[in-house]
């Protein structure tokens, strides 16, 4: 698995804001960022795996 879509949607931010929180703290996650228009936007959070 090299990459993953986490689906949090865009509500308060809240439950957004634990997922950052977890993915920071996750040796093996390389990168995260919010997606692309085409990809869910701020609802979704792509998460890439080293």
């Amino acid at each position: 698995l090299r990459s993953m879509r986490i689906i949090h949607g865009k509500g308060t931010g809240a439950l957004r804001s634990h997922v950052t929180a977890l993915l920071r703290k996750e040796t093996r996650v390389t990168n995260y960022r919010l997606g692309a228009w085409n990809e869910g936007g701020t609802g979704v959070t792509v998460v890439e795996f080293g």
